[in-house]
C-alpha cells in the first residue's frame, strides 16, 4: 500500500494494513501509554508479507509493550538526575543536551525517552524554559558542545532552529553543535536548502548524529539527504541501537556498517538497548551483544567499526562494554585475541 500521509493512530495502522482489526483493542491499550507514529517513507518500507520485518518491528506498535519488568524503569539513563533546569542535561563536564522538543517524526518502539516524548510527553520548551536553558549554558564556561535532541532537534522549522541556533552563536565558549534526528531517513525531503541553510547560520561546528538501525532504513532518498548535509560541510556520525529481531545478526549489522560508509557517515555509538518500560522484547545479554560485536572485527574495514556502549542505569554515563582483546598474563605479558578468537602471546613468546 502506498502510504501517503503519517500514521499516528490504531485505526490507521488498520487502514494502512499494518495491523489486523483483531488487535485494535491490546494496542489501544499500547496507544494510551506510547505514541505512535510512523512517516510515510517508513511505512512503504515495511514488508508486508514478512511478519518478522525489520522494520515494522522498529515502529509498529506491539502487545508485548504492556509487559513491564522488575528492572525497566520510565527514565532508564538517570536524565533527571542531571537536569539543573528544564531542558538541560548536564552528565559530562564539557557538553551538555539541550532538549528544545519533546516531539518525533516518528516513535521508536524501544525509545528510551518513551515516557518523556509524544503527544502526551514533555512537549516543546516554552520561551521562558528554553531561555533559561540559553542562560544555563551561557553561565557555565566548561560548556564546550551543546547537543540538540530531545524529540528530535531536525523536526524544527528552519525558523525555529535558527532561534536556537542565532542563540548559541553569541556563547563563545560553545564550540560543536551536535544534532541526533532520524529525519533524514524517516523524513529525507526535509533536508532541504533552509533546512541545511539553518544548521550552518551559527558559524559553529555542526555534527549531525543519525540514528538508523538496519540497512533498508539507507534508502536511495535517504543516502541523497545526507549527502545534502555532508556536501554542505556538515560532519555526520552514526548511532544504532542493538536490537533482538532488527540487527542482531552479523552479516545485517555489519552490512548497516558499510551502508554508512558508503553514505559518508561514520559509524559511532552501537547502543546496547536500555532498560525502558515494556522494551524487554528487544534486549539481548551483554553476552550475546559482545559475541556480535566481536564478530565484525575483520569482517568488515576498521572504518566500519561502531563502539559498543551501555549506558549505565542510574544516570551514571556511558561505559564501552565491547569484548576485550587483551588479557594481561603476567610479567609484562599479554594474551591477545585476533578477529577469529585465537589468542597470541605480545610480546610474542619467540
Amino acid at each position: 500500500m502506498n502510504v501517503m500521509r503519517p500514521i499516528k493512530s490504531v485505526d490507521d495502522l488498520v487502514k494502512a494494513g499494518l495491523v489486523e482489526a483483531a488487535e485494535h483493542q491490546s494496542l489501544d491499550d499500547v496507544a494510551a501509554r506510547y505514541a505512535i507514529a510512523l512517516t510515510p517513507a517508513v511505512a512503504r518500507l515495511i514488508d508486508h508479507s514478512d511478519p518478522a520485518d525489520p522494520i515494522a518491528r522498529q515502529f509498529v506498535p506491539n502487545a508485548a509493550e504492556l509487559f513491564v519488568t522488575a528492572d525497566e524503569r520510565a527514565d532508564p539513563i538517570g536524565d533527571h538526575a542531571h537536569s539543573p533546569v528544564e531542558g538541560i542535561v548536564h552528565r559530562y563536564p564539557d557538553r551538555v543536551l539541550l532538549k528544545a522538543v519533546h516531539v518525533c517524526p516518528v516513535y521508536c518502539r524501544f525509545c528510551f525517552r518513551r515516557e518523556m516524548v509524544g503527544p502526551q510527553g514533555l512537549g516543546t520548551l516554552d520561551p521562558v524554559a528554553l531561555s533559561g536553558a540559553f542562560d544555563y549554558i551561557r553561565e557555565h564556561g566548561e560548556i564546550w558542545e551543546v547537543i540538540l535532541t530531545g524529540g528530535d532537534p531536525l523536526i524544527l522549522s528552519p525558523r525555529r532552529l535558527s532561534e536556537i541556533l542565532g542563540e548559541l552563536a553569541t556563547i563563545e565558549h560553545v564550540k560543536i553543535v551536535r544534532f541526533h534526528t532520524r529525519v533524514p531517513v524517516v523524513d529525507p525531503q526535509k533536508i532541504d536548502a533552509d533546512l541545511i541553510g539553518a544548521l550552518k547560520a551559527s558559524g559553529k561546528t555542526i555534527y549531525v548524529a543519525l540514528h538508523a538501525n538496519h540497512p533498508r532504513e539507507l534508502t536511495t532518498e535517504a543516502r541523497a539527504a545526507c549527502a545534502r548535509l555532508v556536501d554542505s560541510g556538515i560532519v555526520m556520525v552514526s548511532q544504532s541501537v542493538l536490537l533482538r529481531g532488527v540487527n542482531d545478526d552479523p552479516d545485517v549489522l555489519a552490512e548497516l556498517m558499510r551502508a554508512f560508509v558508503e553514505t559518508r557517515v561514520k559509524p559511532y555509538y552501537l547502543h546496547h538497548p536500555d532498560l525502558a518500560p515494556g522494551t524487554s522484547h528487544f534486549r539481548l545479554s551483554i553476552e550475546e551483544g559482545q559475541k556480535i560485536v566481536s564478530s565484525l572485527r575483520g569482517r568488515i574495514s576498521g572504518l566500519c567499526q561502531p563502539t559498543y556502549i551501555l549506558d549505565i542505569p542510574g544516570g551514571h554515563g556511558k561505559a564501552v562494554i565491547g569484548e576485550g582483546a587483551v588479557r594481561a598474563t603476567g610479567d609484562g605479558c599479554y594474551s591477545i585475541s585476533d578477529y577469529r578468537g585465537s589468542e597470541h602471546s605480545y610480546p610474542p613468546a619467540d
